[in-house]
């Protein structure tokens, strides 16, 4: 479809939100997973002086870049590293001692940070611990985004966006954007394309079919592309707020607004199509005072009591000179939803919503709770291995336990008393002779291996119980259980909904009846009055008596 050498991507610039490339490129946004709920977001950067500390080690950028999202990425060793490079940069010559070096020139084993092999890129790794790195997502933007204000958490605006029917190709008004947490859920809902994307596709296809820049091929049916509209009365954070979505790419799906929306309402100076924008048919309203801002969400100008209503005032409210400008869509039912804190916010926001026409008025608590499913695994054969419970499973595992240490008293008395005697170097040769011969009687098959265990010291049933585990299948044995949090860990608030139903004018009954006429019979206006209709209509009519209709 295009010429050789071009694509979309080469003329327009996606966001890594939407359409993230498969592997990790310069200058772009990532994030390192360091546990499930614990991620630091990076901009990756080409250059060797750029490096993330993290708690699990050091990651240079050099050594994120081009790979597979979801890689698990060791930590390395930096000043081994660097120490490397400058080596083969010397080419042989004396190079003065650092102040990290000891008098042979080597790297203090303090500063190699447990030096682990070497990677397959030349680094030394290092064995302080490994990250994930992963492409962003809103769920992972939540956690990880720097807080401005209070977050909307993932478990309400994903129940949110359902309530409020969001799909691709939709357009919802936000105020509150606060840290940016909703915007970029809401981005990705609406998210059908982008419009620079279609137009450059179209500037190609013509190339492509030798059409002159004044021709073009017929007209397709347009899509339509979805838009968030964010409005924000701090005007710090908006400037904060704009440079976040210019830098993830959004800018073409999200538009930011430094408004009051008490006084101002929600209309910008926009066109799409010579039509005044937003045409919305979703909103969110995340403010101290959501009532006041619902006399800007109406199709028709609120009268002077409803103002005087939702500013709580019995003084006499001036209406303003300007001409009334509706932000909602007249062709589609709208659906909004606040969110509130206290129950008296609620108590008044739905008081005003009666009054303006908003019906299915409903309010919503969500109570978030995690649950944990993992496999238990109890025994002494779990003991040096990790997510194991090293207790006796059963009453002969403890016997055992017991006698073991019961042995280990017993000699520890016996070597002290030929201590006092002068005969603990024949004691200690008669007891490592006994411990090989149990060895041999283990590895024949002949002794007992259970036995042999009161014999070893904890190191060695740790490293033995470690060997023994590569040839268990881990992931299949223990017992399958669950366990919930304690305590509930999400924003306390109110979600109050509600929809308004699209204008319904004479015209749009008129033209409703000309498309689907209603035949009257008999005086009564009869709603099958198709084509199918009235043949099924004869068809029940010939089956009926002479005599007319049943009783």
């Amino acid at each position: 479809m295009y010429p050789r050498g071009h694509s979309l991507k080469d003329l327009v610039r996606t966001s890594p939100f939407l359409n993230p490339p498969p592997k990790a490129t310069p200058d772009s946004l990532a994030l390192l997973g360091l546990r499930r709920d614990h991620f630091i977001p990076i901009t990756l950067q080409d250059d060797g002086a750029a490096v993330t500390n993290t708690r699990f080690g050091s990651f240079p950028h050099q050594a994120l870049l081009d790979l597979p999202w979801g890689t698990q990425v060791r930590a390395i060793n930096v000043n081994a590293s660097r120490s490397k490079k400058s080596k083969k940069q010397g080419g042989g010559k004396k190079r003065k001692r650092a102040d990290d070096d000891d008098g042979d020139g080597n790297l203090r084993e303090d500063d190699a940070g447990g030096e682990d092999g070497e990677g397959e890129d030349g680094h030394e790794l290092a064995s302080s611990g490994f990250v994930h790195l992963l492409p962003p997502t809103p769920e992972t933007w939540t956690i990880s985004l720097p807080h401005r204000t209070q977050v909307v958490y993932t478990p309400d605006y994903s129940y949110v966006l359902q309530r409020l029917r969001v799909r691709p190709g939709d357009t919802i008004i936000e105020a509150g954007a606060g840290s940016g947490s909703f915007t970029h859920a809401s981005a990705r809902a609406v998210f059908s394309g982008y419009p620079s994307q279609q137009a450059s596709a179209k500037e190609l296809e013509n190339v492509e079919n030798g059409i002159a820049g004044g021709d073009a091929l017929p007209k397709k049916k347009k899509r339509k592309f979805g838009k968030v509209y964010s409005f924000e009365f701090h005007e710090p954070r908006v400037q904060v707020l704009r440079d976040e979505v210019k830098e993830h790419g959004l800018e073409e799906i999200v538009t930011v607004t430094h408004r009051d929306v008490y006084e101002d309402g929600f209309c910008i100076d926009e066109e799409v199509d010579g039509q005044p924008q937003p045409r919305a048919n979703a909103i969110f309203l995340d403010l101290p005072a959501p009532w006041l801002a619902l006399k800007h969400l109406t199709r028709s100008p609120p009268t002077s009591s409803q103002i005087r209503s939702s500013a709580n005032s019995p003084m006499p409210v001036t209406e303003s000179d300007k001409p009334f400008r509706t932000p909602l869509s007249p062709t589609k039912p709208v659906h909004i939803c606040t969110f509130s804190p206290c129950i008296e916010q609620v108590t008044r926001t739905v008081s005003m919503l009666r009054q303006l026409g908003w019906i299915e008025i409903e309010m919503v608590e969500l109570l978030h709770k995690r649950i944990d499913v993992k496999r238990e695994r109890v025994g002494l054969q779990e003991e040096g291995l990790r997510g194991g419970n090293p207790m006796p499973k059963s009453v002969d595992e403890a016997l055992g336990r017991l006698r073991e240490q019961e042995l280990r008293t017993r000699g520890f008395y016996e070597r002290q008393k030929a201590k006092a005697e002068g005969k603990e170097d024949d004691d200690a040769d008669a007891g490592a002779e006994a411990m090989e011969k149990e060895l041999v009687k283990v590895e024949d098959g002949t002794g007992d291996a259970e036995g042999i265990e009161s014999l070893l010291s904890k190191q060695q049933r740790m490293e033995s119980n470690q060997s023994k585990a590569q040839e268990r299948k881990i992931w299949k044995e223990g017992k399958l259980v669950h366990r919930t949090e304690s305590e509930l860990k999400t924003h306390t608030s109110y979600l109050t909904f509600a929809t308004l139903p699209r204008e319904w004018t004479e015209e749009d009954e008129k033209r409703v009846a000309r498309k689907w006429p209603v035949k009257k019979q008999g005086g009564v206006e009869n709603g099958d009055g198709g084509k199918r209709g009235r043949k099924g209509r004869g068809k029940e009519e010939a089956k009926l008596p002479e005599g007319g209709e049943d009783d």
